[in-house]
């Protein structure tokens, strides 16, 4: 059945690099599915002022929104989906498109109240892509013992995100009050997350193919070169056990009740508190508190794949300098373009269901590292259109 395509797909037991050399893993995206595509107007302005954590947060809000609303009609249900700092793009079965759009227009307008941030929101059926002569092919990759990933190959998704926002229209936004904000399991705690080796840096970075039908063979000739320099995903992941730690604060938490509630509530804010207070030594000494920690680490969303290269990795400067000029002669070569941004620390957001398996932390840059990294490469493609 359509609907459980996604759920249906074999999750592949591969490396990265070498199940983008498996073309039989990937299939078409059914024409009835649809793409919707959130992200934040003029984000790169907005972090400009210093409002890369609400950026993020509004974000992954988008995620939380569409995920619960989908849980409460099918709790065993699947949908893929991409999480890129200031904006997230969804494929979504025909069955769930009009209940997921309406309660994205409840959390456009939650957005605009709480942040002062403008979340864009928008949708396109695959049959439209596919009649561009796009493609767009999807796999699952089980990346540890707990994560599994979706894998997209092909200009599908960014043909569609080209698509909305050239079609769309800012105006001023209407609430179905029918349909209740559920942001149930947001969280955003956790302290900004440096490198064990205090000289490293983290580094925010996206990779495009320009050309369409080459780019499984060049993405799995880049991983394979990350994964040399930097080392495997375990090794360069940004996300570790010794630097990870709970921000008990009350601007951190206020901005977390009102990100999810939307008011104030002491109560909330209180409980909140305490719990994040005997969290920091929970996590820190208790055998319960140090699985989940664990756990976090792996079930950290730190390398995506929608038809173009989305990582964040932790290394030296001599490491960042060699992969970019790696990358560049690539780009010289016009193969890729490619935007990045190195920082001190990366921040991370999370969706938590239950404290044991059903969680997932989604990892970006300080000082708007994604969206910093995006602002570098669409220059590099304006130039090129001109």
């Amino acid at each position: 059945m359509d609907n459980k395509f996604y759920k249906n797909l074999k999750a592949q037991n591969l490396s990265l690099r070498n199940l983008l050399s498996k073309s039989r893993s990937f299939k078409d995206v059914p024409e009835s599915w649809y793409i919707v595509i959130t992200d934040i107007e003029n984000s790169s302005e907005a972090i400009a002022q210093n409002k890369h954590n609400n950026v993020n947060i509004a974000a992954t809000g988008s995620i939380v929104t569409v995920l619960n609303t989908i849980k409460n009609i099918d709790k065993n249900a699947e949908i893929p989906y991409f999480f890129g700092g200031d904006g997230v793009s969804f494929i979504i079965p025909p069955i769930f498109i009009d209940v997921t759009f309406d309660s994205l227009k409840n959390y456009q307008k939650h957005v605009q109240n709480q942040f002062d941030l403008k979340l864009r929101i928008g949708k396109v059926k695959v049959t439209d892509i596919y009649k561009r002569e796009v493609t767009l092919k999807i796999a699952k990759q089980q990346q540890n013992k707990f994560l599994i990933i979706p894998v997209v190959l092909g200009e599908g998704l960014k043909l569609a995100e080209t698509i909305i926002k050239d079609k769309y229209e800012s105006k001023s936004i209407v609430t179905d009050t029918s349909n209740t904000l559920n942001l149930e399991g947001m969280e955003c705690r956790w302290d900004e997350i440096y490198p064990d080796n205090k000289k490293d840096k983290v580094l925010c970075l996206l990779i495009e193919s320009q050309q369409e039908e080459k780019q499984a063979k060049v993405f799995g000739q880049i991983i394979e070169k990350i994964d040399t320099i930097f080392g495997e995903l375990e090794v360069r992941r940004p996300i570790t056990i010794l630097n990870l730690k709970l921000k008990p604060t009350f601007k951190k938490i206020k901005t977390e009740m009102y990100a999810k509630l939307g008011k104030y509530n002491p109560f909330f804010l209180l409980q909140k508190v305490a719990i994040t207070a005997i969290g920091v030594y929970y996590f820190k000494y208790f055998p319960a508190g140090k699985k989940y920690v664990y756990r976090v680490t792996q079930l950290s969303d730190t390398i995506m794949i929608d038809g173009s290269i989305n990582t964040v990795v932790s290394g030296s400067q001599e490491q960042i300098n060699t992969l970019v000029a790696y990358l560049k002669k690539l780009e010289k070569k016009q193969s890729i373009y490619f935007g990045y941004h190195a920082t001190y620390a990366s921040i991370m957001s999370c969706y938590v269901q239950d404290m044991d398996k059903k969680h997932i932390h989604f990892v970006d840059g300080t000082e708007g590292g994604y969206t910093s990294a995006a602002k570098m490469l669409k220059h590099k493609l304006n130039l090129h259109s001109k």
